[in-house]
């Protein structure tokens, strides 16, 4: 112990207390309060009386437990701990060891949460009453998060919110264990952690999932049918097909020009699920420095597996998933994140995580990664074909007022070719010229204003072969 002011003795040791015992070592100290052993092997907190007071105040401790007596012109006030109690600072960090000792040092913090708003990081911690006791010292503070993290983690910095960090370094206890002590503290969990139902682990969940609207990808109907068969039906009847060893939707790839709608469509499905998305693009893990990107990729798939059941969306995949052997002599970085990805895909399966894979270039993907068993599906999406342009525009149109003259035969052959964002478009601007004309409703002559606008614009040419 460093001889540091508040590590000095305030009294000689072997001092006689009131009580009879004597003072055997000072183990801690700030700078109004000092916790010592005592002969008889209990510990003593003593603190000068005006921050007793203040606990006494905030109503953390009552008057009744203390023992008070003077030395000089100094008052002091006491509590003594039994050996099998815990009397100690909270910075301290002294890990718990067992689930019963974590779980009353979880319940302590809570309760004083409570009666108290001051910070805790400089807390003294006094099991036998289930109290934290702020000290109010002048040293930067911390989040509940860190501090819980923290103490049950024996001083690594992480927030007791990062459950599968929490979970990994807290490996002498299950899952179920560590999610049990995070809800007690009053934080959250991941869905499922506790054993608590989930869109895939139990009937219940399967349930509420039913109960949302139906899921619909208007004017992409073989698309929506791919979805709803393998992700939605797989997530909502987890059990079925857990007996025939599927846990969990394979990851998928969507290749196709740009603007065929593959964005759009994930959105939808992220949105009908009501997990979070979490997004690998150039804003979120390009780096210039080597190593870093690979390190930005591994965390976003840690975020993803912490909040499990979620989605990631890999946007562009060719600019971080491109060929290796294009780069084997020059980009020593990008073969670490190709394995980067090659890891965490497996592992993301495993963990709930649904990944998707955009690109426009599926020839430069590396081989290894479209591999069955990472992404087991690779479906192509073309231009919306003539019919599905029709049945696109019969759905943006049925929520506007629309006269009976829109001829959406002619207005889809217009369009058939271009991208869902320019049909989308047509009919949005059809419907600012009919607000700004002044009219009631929606015709034909407006939708036919609104096609004129796109005719400076080029064409996408509609993708070969099969198309969703």
């Amino acid at each position: 112990m460093e001889n540091k002011p508040e590590n000095k003795p305030w009294f000689p040791l072997k001092h006689e207390l009131p009580n009879g015992s004597r003072l055997a070592q000072l183990l801690h100290g700030g700078c109004d309060w000092r916790i010592y052993r005592l002969d008889n092997k209990k510990s003593m907190l003593v603190v000068q009386a005006t921050l007793a007071h203040r606990w006494m105040e905030s109503d953390l401790l009552p008057d009744t437990v203390w023992e008070s007596f003077s030395l000089g012109q100094n008052d002091y006030l006491a509590i003594t701990s039994e050996p099998r109690h815990r009397l100690e600072p909270v910075a301290a960090n002294c890990s718990p060891d067992t689930k019963a000792d974590a779980l009353s040092f979880v319940l302590s913090f809570r309760e004083s949460r409570k009666l108290s708003s001051a910070p805790l990081h400089d807390a003294i911690y006094v099991e036998r009453y289930s109290r934290l006791l702020p000290t109010w010292s002048v040293s930067e503070g911390s989040t509940d998060e860190e501090i819980l993290g923290a103490w049950l983690t024996g001083g690594v910095s992480i927030p007791v919110t990062s459950f599968r960090r929490l979970s990994s370094l807290l490996g002498w206890l299950g899952k179920k264990d560590v999610a049990e002590l995070v809800l007690a503290a009053g934080f959250s969990v991941p869905q499922g952690a506790a054993g608590a139902p989930t869109p895939t682990t139990t009937a219940g969940a399967e349930t509420s999932t039913r109960s949302r609207q139906p899921f619909c990808l208007p004017g992409r109907p073989v698309l929506e049918a791919f979805f709803k068969d393998h992700v939605i039906h797989m997530i909502e009847h987890a059990e079925r097909y857990r007996r025939f060893g599927i846990d969990f939707p394979a990851a998928i790839v969507l290749h196709g020009p740009p603007g065929c709608g593959k964005t759009f469509a994930v959105e939808r499905l992220g949105e009908h699920l009501g997990w979070p998305v979490f997004p690998v693009d150039s804003s979120s893990v390009a780096s210039p420095y080597i190593h870093d990107t690979s390190k930005k990729i591994g965390e976003v798939f840690d975020r993803a597996m912490d909040a499990a059941p979620s989605l990631i969306v890999i946007d562009e995949m060719e600019a971080y998933l491109s060929d290796r052997q294009i780069h084997h002599s020059t980009g020593l970085h990008h073969v670490e994140e190709v394995g980067e990805f090659l890891r965490r895909i497996l592992e993301a399966g495993q963990r709930q995580v649904l990944v998707i894979g955009m690109t426009n270039r599926l020839e430069m993907i590396d081989s290894a990664i479209l591999r069955r068993g990472r992404f087991d599906h690779v479906i192509e999406v073309g231009m919306p074909s003539a019919t599905e342009t029709a049945e696109l525009i019969k759905v943006l149109l049925a929520d506007l007022p629309v006269e009976g003259t829109v001829d959406t035969e002619a207005t889809a052959a217009a369009l058939t070719g271009r991208p869902p964002s320019d049909i989308a478009f047509v009919i949005r601007e059809a419907a600012r010229l009919a607000a700004r004309a002044g009219q009631s409703t929606l015709d034909d002559e407006m939708v036919q204003r609104a096609l004129t606008c796109l005719q400076s614009r080029p064409t996408q040419a509609p993708c070969n072969g099969h198309r969703l």
